[in-house]
């Protein structure tokens, strides 16, 4: 049964559907950490090598799938706005047949590209084996975790966050015991985390379908699996930009890291920890995007812009709020927060330099992630993709590019590429608020 978000007081709503959210992302980055930490207690550089780069590519591939899925998401969530059943069965029935065919697909294409991508790494020689028996498996593996994002884009899209959260919840646990048993257990190294993540993503699929079918939560028709051209284009018109800004932000991450790699061990490690930890920082604005866009999307479904509006803006205090706690506090704990992570001073010297610019990009984020997930809802993803990719391009990449040049000993200056950077989108976010406001388009 779907869940009206528009009901009702609406902080409680924001809370309720993206407390759930939150910990689902905290999760799904515990998930990716658990195999390069357990493969590490039992295995020597190849293998951590090996998981690392595996699961970088993963990652960028799974955000992907996550972004075109948004156009799912939005659209269920528009038609339990508008009560509208029949359009719900339909929007879920071609999401299926459509991410059917997008799992098939990328499946062939990248098993037989693995070889190609594994050079494009610039993988170790010493892990090129091992870098590539993992992606091999999780290639194969594609289907599952295709699957399993699309089940949670529906539930979300149904207004439940909290489904999705208990699914991964028992995939993480899944996954770290056969870790253990696999990596461990076995000696299989990288390919036996490969292994660990397939299974523990089938079997959170295959939990996920039992509690569809027990909750009697959706029920698609054969006609509902007929490609539907107006269902179909409205899914791709929100997910295709969704797909792309991401796809072109994980690329702009790991230019960086080439380019802090270039620059010596030492920055490398520092510059790899303090990506750690803005990654959990992260997960507020990220959590509320989705948030947002979910309950302004059913906003919209039943005529009530005035709603979505302020959904925009009361996640955005609540954001933003969080994010000037993190930048404040990061001026002060930087040192001991790093320092768990090494025990090299050097690294954490440079990790404190970096992190202490680079972390106002949480509060500035949180800005034009909300922006974000409204104009998704607002059917005008565009937005989105225009101001990130205007970031990467003006900003992100060139900023941290002559950061490294001409300030050779401190990372501080490169660190604020990113704020900087996320200064743009803000100004690229309110300039189309308004214009879209002054048209009465939103």
């Amino acid at each position: 049964m779907e869940k009206n978000l528009t009901q009702g007081s609406l902080l409680k709503n924001i809370m309720i559907f993206s407390g759930p959210f939150l910990l689902s992302y905290f999760l799904q980055t515990l998930y990716g950490m658990a195999d390069l930490f357990i493969v590490g207690q039992y295995n020597g550089a190849a293998s951590i090598s090996g998981v690392s780069i595996g699961s970088q590519v993963m990652h960028m591939i799974t955000v992907m799938i996550v972004g075109l899925a948004m156009g799912s998401v939005v659209m269920i969530a528009r038609n339990v706005g508008a009560k509208d059943r029949a359009q719900i069965s339909k929007t879920i029935g071609n999401t299926i047949v459509l991410f059917g065919i997008v799992a098939l697909v990328l499946m062939i294409v990248l098993l037989k590209l693995v070889n190609p991508i594994v050079s494009v790494m610039s993988t170790p020689v010493e892990a090129v084996d091992e870098t590539t028996a993992y992606l091999i498996v999780c290639f194969a593996g594609i289907p599952f975790i295709v699957a399993y994002n699309v089940i949670a884009a529906i539930f979300r899209g149904l207004g439940d966050s909290k489904s999705p959260m208990i699914f991964i919840a028992i995939a993480c646990v899944f996954n770290i015991a056969l870790d253990y048993l696999f990596i461990g257990g076995f000696g299989m190294k990288a390919v036996g985390a490969a292994w660990a993540t397939i299974i523990a993503q089938a079997f959170s699929v295959l939990i996920s379908i039992i509690a569809i079918y027990k909750m009697k939560l959706v029920s698609i028709s054969k006609t509902d699996l007929r490609i539907d051209k107006s269902t179909l284009e409205s899914i791709l018109r929100v997910g295709v930009p969704v797909c792309l800004q991401d796809g072109f932000i994980q690329v702009s991450f790991l230019i960086i890291t080439i380019i802090a790699n270039t620059r010596g061990v030492e920055i490398s490690a520092a510059v790899g920890i303090v990506e750690k930890i803005i990654s959990f920082l992260f997960l507020v604005p990220s959590s509320m995007l989705s948030t947002i866009s979910t309950i302004s999307s059913q906003a919209i479904g039943a005529g009530d812009k005035p709603l979505a509006r302020k959904t925009l803006f009361y996640g955005m205090t609540i954001a933003v709020s969080i994010g000037l706690v993190f930048a404040i506090a990061f001026q002060f704990i930087a040192s001991p927060v790093i320092g768990m992570f090494t025990d090299d001073m050097v690294v954490v010297a440079l990790g404190v330099s970096y992190i202490k610019s680079y972390v106002f990009d949480c509060t500035v984020a949180s800005f034009h992630f909300c922006f974000s997930g409204f104009f998704v809802a607002s059917n005008y993803s565009y937005i989105s993709f225009i101001h990130n990719v205007a970031s990467i391009i003006l900003m992100r990449v060139p900023g941290a590019y002559l950061a490294s040049i001409y300030y050779p000993d401190t990372l501080f200056p490169m660190g604020l590429a990113a704020p900087l950077g996320g200064v743009i989108q803000l100004i690229i976010c309110v300039v189309a608020y308004m214009i879209l406001r002054k048209k009465e388009k939103i």
